[in-house]
């Protein structure tokens, strides 16, 4: 008996290592995609300068162009693939599940692609705005409820560590990571900068965070929920974003009102919690007084007076237009001619539209491609998330036209996909990692 025991201990490790190691994997997995989230949320072109990567300038090293989350997004996409046992099944797969991820993908590679044949510069822009994107959303599909909940946090801790630093910033006077370009930081810029570099592209993300926390994104309790939005849009006046601001206070106010209405009309309003709604309406007022009597919202104001030129350069970036022959518009003008109408135009700072940079840098057709999918994409994510979606999106398209945005190099678009994922997941009673077998109905 005994000797008959010891060929079925012996078999037996074999099985149960078999199914340790899937389990290990995907344990390892959903690190490295909170690695992904921090690494993506909290690491922008002021921290990596401070870290001596050149991320945002035009000199030194190639690859220090590219963001560090996509090389991450990169390796981890291989590995999925690798532990799938059959890539090109694999891909099938990914296909199946987010065809307009995988278009986006292409969108980005025919960019690069595009921008290379040309002679042009930002090859790494087609990278991190596009391909990136794409994986994040790719590499997400299919992950169960446990994923999704740590990434989850990992995004709320990212945007209060953000909002935080932001207002430092703003009481300090001095910004940590500041957007520099080959080092240079605009000295004359004075809004808060915080983890997310650009202030303007800091302040969508801000806008749409709150809008999707108002419309009940992510796992909040009441009162943390109300804790973060406040503390956001006392951080968003810092970030400086005109339109940030009012989007937000349009929107969140309009979607206020229409719910508190069906709740008056359809529900029960306990006379606790309505109390304290009340006692709270009282003290906005007073709140607001005190923040303005102390200068908090002068910044804000004095962007709002003067603009530095922001809306004159949306004019004259109009003009350059008249100077491009059709033919020339519709495959990609001359980028020198481009860059000569520029200065002309004293646009040297940026084109604040992003459809109309890519339509002087890479032509009509290049730019109805990515216009195509970007659309198909965010309808995909949207398709595959819970219900609310829809306010953050519009908001976020409302914005992203505001200033240069996607048209240059950013990974705003990948921060927007992976909060509209991990904020309104559907987990579905299949759902596994990518690349892992099917797990347990």
């Amino acid at each position: 008996m005994a000797s008959g025991a010891l060929p079925h201990r012996a078999s037996a490790r074999p099985r149960a290592a078999a199914r340790v190691r899937p389990g290990l994997a995907a344990r390892a997995e959903t690190l490295a995609l909170v690695a992904v989230a921090l690494v993506l949320m909290g690491v922008s072109g002021g921290v990596l300068w401070v870290l001596g990567v050149n991320y945002d300038g035009i000199t030194g090293s190639a690859a220090h162009k590219v963001h560090p989350a996509t090389y991450l997004v990169v390796l981890l996409f291989g590995w999925t693939l690798l532990r799938a046992g059959n890539p090109v099944s694999a891909l099938v797969v990914a296909a199946q599940r987010r065809p307009a991820s995988l278009f986006l993908a292409f969108c980005g590679v025919a960019l690069l692609v595009f921008i290379g044949a040309r002679g042009g510069t930002g090859l790494a822009g087609s990278i991190d705005t596009y391909v990136l994107t794409a994986l994040v959303a790719i590499l997400l599909a299919g992950r169960d409820a446990s994923t999704m909940r740590r990434l989850e946090t990992a995004f709320h801790a990212v945007m209060l560590a953000n909002a935080v630093l932001g207002l430092v910033e703003f009481g300090s006077g001095h910004r940590f990571f500041p957007f520099r370009f080959d080092g240079s930081a605009f000295e004359t810029d004075t809004r808060s900068a915080a983890l997310q570099g650009h202030p303007l592209a800091n302040a969508t993300m801000t806008a749409c965070y709150v809008l999707s926390l108002l419309v009940g994104g992510g796992r909040l309790s009441p009162a943390l929920r109300a804790g973060m939005v406040a503390l956001q849009l006392v951080a968003l006046i810092t970030f400086g974003g005109r339109s940030a601001t009012v989007v937000t206070l349009v929107f969140g106010s309009g979607y206020a009102f229409a719910a508190l209405n069906r709740v008056l009309r359809h529900g029960r309003i306990p006379m606790l919690g309505a109390a304290v709604a009340v006692f709270l309406l009282t003290l906005v007022p007073i709140a607001i007084g005190g923040l303005a009597v102390a200068g908090f919202f002068d910044a804000l104001l004095e962007r709002f007076v003067s603009d530095g030129g922001s809306a004159n350069a949306r004019v004259e970036m109009l003009a350059i237009f008249e100077a491009i022959p059709f033919r020339e518009l519709l495959f990609g003008p001359d980028l020198s001619l481009v860059d000569t109408l520029r200065r002309m135009y004293g646009l040297e700072w940026g084109i604040e539209n992003p459809v109309v940079r890519s339509l002087l840098y890479n032509g009509i057709l290049m730019t109805l491609l990515l216009a195509a999918g970007i659309a198909l994409f965010l309808a995909e994510v949207s398709r595959n998330c819970r219900r609310g979606v829809w306010l953050p999106i519009l908001a976020f398209v409302v914005l992203i036209n505001t200033f240069e945005s996607i048209g240059g190099k950013t990974t705003l678009l990948a921060k927007f996909a992976l909060m509209l994922i991990v904020l309104f997941p559907r987990i579905s009673s299949d759902a596994r990692p990518a690349g892992a077998g099917r797990g347990r109905r």
